[in-house]
């Protein structure tokens, strides 16, 4: 068996203590630190054996003597808080200007537009909390066939549909003309245009989070995924990896829904088959269903539930394999609004035993593109110029 890495993004679970969060207005913001002071200190041991404690403060996990990861942070330099800004960088493509974004609703131009290349009127057009938004505007899609368009903090154009009003297969349509038209002509328009399918009554509408879909930019040049692909190993990406990078530099996508625990199963299931290569997670609950939501006993929950599993991750690593385990971006349940906080992530790096993975501290990395290049060096991947330095070497 060939050497392989693995990398466990965990959306949106910032370490606090970015040096420019007071430009994005989030000063304060610490999503590992303020949840843990909120539930009145987290329950983490496998983390903090590994050295999630060393890393950073968080109540209840205490620094250990003898970490068995390598553990630091690391600082964004791309000026953005987004999902997409985040998983590049990590990749070694560091986007310089923030992707636009639209705190007043979308212009009249391109939501007539939009009307027009669908045949649907559109209520709405503001940021929104997408359950809120559901709640709020259902019935009146119910009664007029509209669409539901909103966005958020990030660069989105958000289409929610009752589905038993507009079918899947047409929101699916609608959201790629919305691609095409906001992506696909030259300009940049969002990151990203997200199909937002649900079904119920009034009261109780509930969101199908296992069709959503999410139909992004593909990345403007080669990353360490491109790499690592033509230099004939497999990229597995598991969860919405596909998507954030519009399937480029991937072998193979393992959906792993319906939740985070099913994301987990599927990593577990690749490290049980792929010989060689990267397999890369993104566990999206701890964003969209506490981060957002502001809901700092669910994150502390889905935390210990991710902490459970780190034994059978660990179990499964050969020799020659690397865990990396880190974030993409804050979201504070703590702290005003629903956005993304701007914050440091944690990382993490443990080996299958190979004497070049021992734990060490890797400080403060300047810029997450250290992780892709690590991942690289580990799989024996040219690094062709792009940004980044190992931090095991």
């Amino acid at each position: 068996m060939g050497r392989r890495a693995v990398i466990v993004v965990l959306d949106g679970v910032g370490a606090g203590g970015a040096p420019d969060a007071a430009r994005f207005g989030d000063e304060g913001s610490n999503t590992l630190g303020n949840t843990a002071r909120a539930v009145g200190g987290l329950q983490l041991q496998h983390l903090r054996a590994l050295g999630l404690g060393n890393a950073v403060e968080i109540k209840g996990v205490p620094p250990v003597t003898a970490p068995k990861a390598s553990y630091g942070l690391m600082r964004e330099l791309s000026a953005a808080k987004a999902t997409l800004a985040g998983h590049w960088e990590m990749m070694g493509i560091v986007l310089e200007d923030p992707l636009p974004t639209y705190p007043e609703g979308f212009p009249a131009e391109i939501i007539s537009r939009f009307e027009e290349e669908t045949g649907r009127k559109v209520i709405g057009n503001r940021p929104a909390s997408g359950t809120e938004i559901i709640e709020e505007l259902g019935p009146e899609q119910e009664a007029s066939g509209a669409w539901i368009v909103y966005t958020s903090a990030d660069s989105v154009f958000q289409v929610a549909a009752h589905t038993g009003v507009i079918p899947l297969e047409e929101l699916h349509a609608g959201c790629k003309k919305a691609h095409e038209m906001l992506i696909g002509e030259g300009q940049i328009l969002v990151e990203r245009v997200i199909a937002r399918p649900y079904h119920g009554e009034r009261g109780a509408y509930e969101r199908e989070n296992e069709n959503r879909h999410d139909y992004g930019i593909t990345p403007p040049r080669e990353t360490y995924m491109d790499l690592t692909r033509d230099a004939g190993h497999e990229v597995v990406a598991v969860g919405k990896i596909r998507d954030i990078f519009d399937g480029r530099g991937i072998t193979e996508h393992l959906p792993g829904k319906p939740d985070d625990a099913a994301k987990i199963n599927a990593v577990l299931e690749a490290l049980g088959r792929v010989e060689s290569g990267l397999i890369f997670a993104n566990l999206v609950d701890f964003d969209a269903k506490y981060g957002h939501r502001r809901d700092p006993k669910g994150m502390a929950g889905n935390l210990e539930r991710f902490d459970e599993r780190v034994p059978e991750l660990l179990q499964a690593l050969a020799r020659d394999d690397l865990l990396a385990i880190t974030a993409d971006h804050g979201n504070d349940p703590t702290y005003p609004g629903t956005d993304h906080t701007r914050e440091r992530v944690p990382l993490l790096a443990v080996g299958g035993g190979n004497p070049r993975s021992e734990p060490r501290n890797i400080g403060v990395r300047d810029g997450f593109a250290d992780l892709g290049a690590t991942v690289a060096a580990w799989l024996g991947v040219e690094k062709s110029g792009l940004p980044g330095e190992d931090f095991l070497r």
